[in-house]
């Protein structure tokens, strides 16, 4: 069985490796409530990246395989398994140490995709779009029609911010740092794509488009002087989540901001809202998510595939900055 982990914390590129054990795991009948998973791809997150770096929110005990999430094709059932069937495309529901060609696991910890689903794009459901939905969900009374503010609109997050928004109706204002994403993002569907350069006829535009109806709800994943402007241009009493601190530099909020205007500071991390949450609640958003998908409404750009043995590459490029689209590994190339 091939595997990705790594034995101490540091330089991903560097500690990352590839490690080959016994064979017969690959072909073990799974034990009673489980399944055997081929695994077919799995991106790699910052939070992968921070995982090795050891600067994560969770610290594994090492060695460590990392990889929060993959899609893959089940492979051989147990006895008395009946919900899934060899031959299903499924993603994981929990954070399992995705990055191996072979997985034994409970059938809790499969969720079935619809097959229309590209096994690359299915990869990619479980975390970054499901973020943006609960942010999108949970914090504001949204209705058709109204504002959302956020920057760091090219990212994985903001990109599905901005589709899935499209999709319910809701209008985006979307800061970015470069003039080249405005025509990629609009395509998207983005009502506004913004460089956040901080000028005054910047905010001037934002709250010109904004109108009569200010934003309620403000996505923040930089931090610094950007999660401020944000915070700015927010209606009285709106909410500003922050999910991200892309720009290393903590929130700081004026005093009026907190008296006068009202506004809501709060924060999200899927991890710890999946470890509150009901196998149904969490079922019932990656069926939601799946739909968009399936439909054709939600899409990822891919950066590049990499194999196993190319683990110190994909670490390179995924923490480069230049790159428009995730990287991804891929196991078993040639499925049956």
């Amino acid at each position: 069985m091939t595997t990705l982990q790594f034995n101490a914390f540091g330089d991903p590129a560097e500690q990352l490796a590839i490690s080959e054990t016994d064979a017969a795991t690959r072909h073990a009948l799974p034990p009673a409530g489980q399944v055997r998973l081929r695994m077919r791809f799995s991106p790699v997150h910052p939070s992968d990246l921070n995982l090795i770096q050891g600067v994560y929110g969770i610290r594994p005990e090492l060695p460590a395989i990392p990889g929060g999430e993959a899609s893959a094709i089940v492979d051989a059932i147990a006895d008395d398994v009946d919900e899934l069937a060899v031959g299903d495309h499924v993603i994981l529901r929990s954070r399992i140490g995705a990055w191996r060609d072979t997985a034994m696991i409970d059938t809790a910890d499969c969720f079935r995709v619809p097959p229309e689903i590209d096994l690359t794009q299915a990869a990619m459901l479980a975390i970054n779009p499901t973020t943006a939905w609960r942010m999108l969900a949970d914090f504001a009374e949204l209705k058709p029609g109204d504002w959302i503010l956020q920057n760091a609109a090219n990212s994985a997050v903001g990109r599905c911010v901005i589709q899935l928004a499209n999709a319910l109706g809701l209008r985006t204002i979307n800061m970015v740092r470069r003039e080249s994403l405005v025509d990629e993002l609009t395509a998207l569907g983005a009502d506004a794509v913004i460089v956040d350069d901080g000028e005054k006829s910047t905010g001037e535009r934002v709250t010109e488009l904004m109108g009569d109806s200010p934003a309620q709800l403000a996505l923040n994943a930089v931090g610094g002087d950007s999660a401020l402007r944000l915070m700015a241009w927010l209606a009285p009493g709106g909410i500003h989540v922050t999910y991200g601190a892309m720009g290393l530099r903590p929130l700081k909020v004026p005093n009026s901001f907190l008296i006068f205007k009202n506004i809501q500071l709060r924060g999200f991390w899927l991890t710890e809202w999946q470890r509150h949450s009901s196998r149904e609640s969490i079922d019932g958003m990656l069926s939601e998510v799946a739909s968009h998908m399936a439909a054709g409404r939600l899409r990822m750009p891919i950066a590049a595939i990499y194999r196993p043995d190319q683990c110190s590459e994909a670490m390179s490029a995924a923490a480069g900055a230049s790159r428009n689209g995730k990287i991804l590994f891929e196991f078993n190339p040639s499925p049956n």
